[in-house]
């Protein structure tokens, strides 16, 4: 698939692009003990990237899901972290705000995202159900002019950082994926504890996070009817912007062998001459290039959220992509690649999220077979998916 930018597109990518080499390449590996990036979250905010996903009229970009996407690509090159720190304000959590909350509360906290001064983060996962959405116990009850949550949600990202929560929840007890709704929550709410903190081989804190009758206004109700598949409508923007972050991985890791192999020697010349190490580099290649047009075309179907088929096949791909990718570029540095001076060891470990976040590889296959066998056309075959 051939992808033709604009000039604005392209001067705004190549400010992040070289913002990152430049700054957030050397600070990589400080971030690997957990610390969050807040030097270059400050500097994406003055350039408007925390404000992407958020309407121009709350002072945001207003971008759509493929600007944000290559963006994120660029970042993740430079620093795994920082890219799953934007992720955060980018993501889902801002869109579903942006799309389903109310006027006051797009007012009050849209404006903070733009400026960095209100992280945010998504609390779906619980302790006995991630991808089985219909078996959460989390719950709201509303009464009267109050929302009381209860539930215990955990490996949360930034949950140390944020200053509001979008939280997955059962409202009123409901049963089944139709119970579905989100609440907002605000760090400080009486009952909103922090309970246990895990280090990820990525190098960023994931947490534990209780509810115990937590009293909140009811606007803080964002989506309640039809919300499962409300929210699961959003949670496609999800499934391309976490394999933007893989392709940025795979394509970080594949500069760095390329710029190893040609300087490193061995028997006299340069590794990269050797006919084996000529067709890594081209396989490498070659799977990053597959995986940009299955992820950009996904991207570019978002009305205002991706084709769920599309972004299923391109975020199965991509993580997988990101994997073997990166083990290659590890494989062409040879021991040095297995060290934490070396980039490419980052690039890898921070690959193995992708096909665990924003819905498993697992799952999105047997999404993937679904579609297909209910939606194949028996006159036209595939052409009948409309995907053409």
């Amino acid at each position: 698939m051939f992808v033709s930018l604009s000039d604005e597109q392209r001067r705004f990518v190549q400010t992040v692009r070289d913002l990152a080499q430049r700054e957030f390449r050397p600070r990589a590996l400080r971030y690997m003990d957990g610390t969050f990036p807040w030097d270059n979250m400050r500097d994406l905010a003055r350039l408007g990237v925390l404000g992407m996903a958020v309407p121009e009229e709350y002072g945001g970009l207003g971008l759509p899901v493929f600007d944000t996407a290559l963006v994120l690509e660029e970042i993740a090159k430079a620093c795994y972290v920082t890219a799953m720190a934007v992720l955060g304000e980018v993501g889902v959590q801002t869109r579903i705000l942006a799309t389903y909350a109310p006027g006051e509360i797009k007012k009050r906290i849209l404006p903070a995202v733009c400026s960095g001064d209100a992280i945010l983060a998504i609390c779906m996962t619980e302790p006995d159900a991630g991808t089985d959405v219909a078996n959460y116990k989390t719950n709201v009850d509303t009464a009267g002019n109050a929302l009381r949550l209860n539930g215990v949600k955990t490996l949360i990202s930034r949950a140390d950082e944020a200053e509001m929560f979008v939280v997955f929840t059962r409202v009123d007890r409901r049963p089944g994926r139709e119970g579905i709704g989100c609440v907002l929550v605000e760090r400080g709410t009486p009952g909103f504890s922090v309970t246990g903190t895990y280090h990820t081989m990525g190098g960023e804190n994931l947490h534990e996070i209780r509810f115990e009758d937590c009293l909140l206004p009811p606007e803080n109700l964002v989506v309640r009817e039809d919300g499962f598949r409300k929210l699961l409508s959003a949670f496609n923007t999800q499934r391309c912007l976490n394999p933007s972050i893989s392709l940025g991985l795979a394509e970080g890791a594949l500069e760095e062998a390329v710029r190893y192999v040609k300087e490193r020697k061995a028997f006299g010349r340069a590794i990269g001459e050797f006919q084996g190490m000529r067709w890594k580099i081209a396989e490498m290649y070659k799977d990053i290039e597959v995986g940009r047009s299955m992820l950009y075309r996904a991207c570019m179907s978002a009305d205002p959220f991706p084709d769920p088929l599309l972004a299923a096949v391109a975020k199965t791909y991509c993580n997988e992509m990101a994997l073997r990718v990166t083990s290659e570029a590890i494989q062409a540095h040879g021991g040095y690649g297995f060290t934490d001076e070396f980039p490419v060891s980052r690039f890898y470990r921070g690959a193995r999220y992708g096909t665990l976040g924003g819905g498993t590889t697992e799952t999105l296959r047997d999404l993937i077979g679904k579609r297909i066998l209910a939606g194949m056309d028996p006159a036209d075959g595939i052409l009948g998916l409309a995907m053409f």
